[in-house]
């Protein structure tokens, strides 16, 4: 019962992580003279982010 809270609460850190490292790239990509140059990197800096976090949820409950 101890690993299942663990596993939730490694779960929960990673995608609140996640949120946040996305939200930075957000909130740099509204920048309005900067649209064109970052709108690239953002999207791929959000999809890895993505998958990070995915892969850690995915650890967390194999870890079971």
């Amino acid at each position: 019962e101890l690993g299942t809270v663990g596993a939730a609460l490694g779960a929960a850190i990673a995608v609140i992580g996640a949120a946040l490292g996305i939200g930075k790239s957000i909130a740099i990509g509204r920048q309005p003279e900067a649209a064109g140059k970052v709108r690239t990197s953002m999207i791929i800096v959000a999809a890895l982010i993505e998958g990070v976090a995915l892969f850690a949820v995915a650890v967390c409950f194999m870890a079971l």
